[in-house]
């Protein structure tokens, strides 16, 4: 399906904020915002040239949204994709007796084809470099080994690296070749592969993949891999392989079937034969909430079974807290962790691992985009309080100290650098909004003063100052400057019958708005006067907003 367009690109000329309507608005709420702007800015009312050529353009721009707005299959296409989906290319070849459903469809046909254009020039890196840290002299020192050293230091040491990258080339718009590798090395001895896989989707419900592999420790790989869904709710994955080698051929086969319980919850049935067989089943629950495991399997070497729970807080840090438990054969693990996203691409995360008879594990990972970065740091082989209680705090400390002193720093000053460049790419937009803006408050001049007269005479709704932009109210940031216009006379214009409603939209794209502050966050302002009453109300620029309202009365004593 074709992604819609950015925020930014949809607003930017926002045809709904500027007939000031619902999304959901009807034919004849269009029609009535509609001519009533066109009353106010018809040419034709204007006798001083400059003032005539500024009312053409607004009309111009007002009379482009109703267009577009009451014309249902244009409608379909603006609402998902903006104003700049409407000059796609092939977009004039579709029939206009179509319903917007169907116009939807097609458009997104002639999305489709154009990213099959760029199909070529698009790879999907993957990469993950891992490097294992042997720190349990820290914990585990022998008396006997420094007799003879006077202070020693305990030695830490990498005892083993592995590092493997992928690489996505889409051959057509159904089949994609896979290229990947990997290197390992623990304690001086290493290896590597290289594997190359062919995919082909066969249809909307499945796909099939070839695996070509080659390794200085196992020999050459032959596999195959089918995915196919039986029905919307259940489907299956079958992978076989032989692998071959100085002891002959050693075939796997590994099936897997999985089905929708409900919503959010996953069942699994996956059965393997080859070196390593096993039955393994698993409940899997994902909420927006929480993240629930729940699995036990019965093989040679490996029996277990394993529960595990993640609780996800709804921050815009994308913080984690986790926790499970495996027990089997091999003895017990308790783990416990965090994680958490430290800028728009990167997440930093660590867990901490105790078990019997493992020991005290610290695992720090680091995904910075499609690239993982895995540090498994071995404490101790013992369980030590020790262990367990610098493994915990430790991470915590240090993440608390870098980021107060070089995170946030490091965003504060990106944030300041995106929204300057923000600022200089729209530059020369705004400087025609507002241009735009300062003719329409001109053009209301005379609507606003026969507004107002007709208020004042029956104690109506009177807006007596407005302001837009950004206001500073936290006394940590005095510092900053607020950056807000007048819309005193755009908004009385707006007032019809003393009431005033504005819809949830930004309100930067009103008759005599514009931008003052891009990319931050924005409020309106506004002190009014009803019944001879003083109200006041502070709305964010996305808020819908309704006056007069008895919350909004300022008492007399304040």
């Amino acid at each position: 399906m074709a992604a819609p367009l950015d925020d930014d690109e949809i607003s930017s000329d926002d045809y709904y904020s500027l007939l000031n309507v619902r999304r959901e608005a009807t034919q004849e709420e269009l029609k009535a915002a509609y001519r009533r702007l066109c009353m106010l800015y018809h040419p034709d009312k204007h006798r001083d040239p400059e003032l005539k050529r500024q009312a053409e353009h607004l009309f111009n721009l007002v009379h482009e949204a109703y267009e577009v707005l009451s014309d249902p299959q244009a409608r379909a296409i603006y609402d998902i994709y903006g104003k700049r989906g409407l000059d796609v290319e092939g977009w004039e070849v579709v029939e206009r007796k179509r319903t917007p459903a169907e116009i939807r469809e097609e458009y997104e046909r002639l999305q489709r084809e154009r990213e099959e254009r760029r199909l070529q020039q698009r790879t999907n890196p993957k990469g993950t470099i891992s490097v294992g840290i042997d720190a349990t002299d820290l914990f585990d020192q022998y008396e006997e080994d420094y007799e003879d050293v006077v202070g020693g230091i305990p030695h830490v040491e990498i005892n083993k690296m592995h590092i493997s990258q992928s690489i996505e080339a889409p051959l057509t718009t159904k089949d994609t070749a896979i290229l990947s590798g990997s290197l390992s090395t623990h304690n001086g001895n290493g290896g590597g592969t290289i594997n190359l896989a062919l995919r082909r989707v066969t249809s909307a419900k499945g796909w099939g993949e070839l695996e070509f592999g080659a390794g200085d420790s196992h020999g050459p790989l032959f596999g195959m891999k089918i995915f196919r869904n039986l029905t919307p709710r259940f489907f299956v994955t079958a992978q076989c392989g032989l692998q071959f080698s100085s002891r002959g051929v050693r075939p796997g086969i590994t099936t897997v079937l999985a089905r929708h319980l409900d919503k959010n919850t996953m069942g699994y049935l996956q059965w393997r034969w080859g070196t390593q067989s096993s039955m393994n089943t698993s409940i899997v629950r994902d909420t927006k909430s929480s993240h629930f495991t729940f699995a036990v399997q019965l093989g040679i070497p490996h029996t277990f079974m394993m529960m595990s729970y993640q609780y996800k807080f709804q921050d815009e840090d994308q913080t984690k807290i986790k926790g499970s438990v495996k027990s089997g054969f091999f003895g017990t693990v308790v783990e416990y962790g965090a994680e958490r996203k430290i800028s728009q691409h990167s997440i930093l995360g660590a867990t901490v691992s105790v078990g019997v008879p493992q020991g005290v594990s610290l695992k720090i990972k680091l995904n910075r985009a499609s690239q993982t970065y895995f540090f498994p740091i071995h404490l101790t082989d013992q369980l030590l309080p020790s262990a367990v209680f610098y493994a915990t705090v430790g991470p915590l400390v240090f993440y608390l100290a870098i980021q107060q002193l070089i995170i946030r720093p490091y965003m504060r000053a990106q944030k300041e650098q995106d929204l300057e460049k923000q600022r200089e790419s729209s530059a020369s937009n705004i400087a025609r909004k507002k241009q735009e803006a300062e003719a329409a408050v001109l053009l209301m001049q005379e609507s606003v003063r026969r507004i107002i007269e007709a208020e004042e005479s029956r104690m109506g709704l009177i807006i007596l100052n407005a302001w837009y932009g950004k206001f500073v109210m936290d006394n940590s940031r005095k510092h900053e400057r607020a950056k807000v216009i007048d819309v005193t006379v755009p908004l009385q214009c707006l007032v019809k019958d003393s009431k005033l409603i504005l819809t949830e939209a930004t309100k930067s794209g009103l008759p005599g708005f514009y931008d003052p502050c891009v990319g931050e966050e924005k409020s309106l302002k506004v002190l009014y006067q009803f019944r001879g009453v003083m109200h006041q109300v502070l709305a964010g620029d996305m808020e819908p907003l309704r006056i007069p309202k008895q919350s909004h009365r300022i008492d007399a004593d304040t």
